[in-house]
């Protein structure tokens, strides 16, 4: 089943780069992102809710490591995100995708140091690949 997600998610990332590039015609991108991200908000909240995922009470389940992991990656998301709208409202929406994959890169190295994933032949040789795709369509 991870594998179909991934694929709706490539999908939808995709369509996340069209549709930014299109209505970041004559606006701020920092608002823009910040407009997306509270409807991303209000909207996740709604599939949660639907699916009885969430309650005040479950909230309480997180640990304070959680909770700062959540945080992180949240701070983080928001910075990818405003970078992101920033470089597709300058530039091409091709090159600025590719570019953004290089996070593959990044994140096999920063899960092998920090999360003990192994780095394969065939691991380290596909983002070898993923590094010379992502200069060739971007530079």
């Amino acid at each position: 089943m991870w594998l179909l997600y991934a694929f709706l998610s490539a999908i939808c990332a995709a369509l996340v780069a069209i549709f930014a590039k299109l209505g970041l015609k004559s606006i701020d991108s920092t608002l823009a992102t910040t407009v997306r991200s509270v409807i991303m908000s209000l909207f996740l909240l709604a599939v949660a809710a639907a699916l009885k995922k969430f309650s005040f009470a479950s909230l309480d389940a997180f640990s304070a490591r959680e909770w700062l992991m959540i945080t992180l990656a949240g701070i983080a998301g928001a910075l990818s995100w405003l970078f992101y709208f920033l470089a597709i409202q300058a530039g091409n929406v091709t090159p600025v995708v590719a570019i953004d994959r290089l996070s593959i890169a990044i994140v096999v190295l920063l899960a092998a140091l920090f999360l003990g994933e192994p780095a394969s032949l065939r691991v380290v040789m596909g983002t070898g690949l993923i590094i010379a795709g992502a200069l060739m369509i971007s530079l």
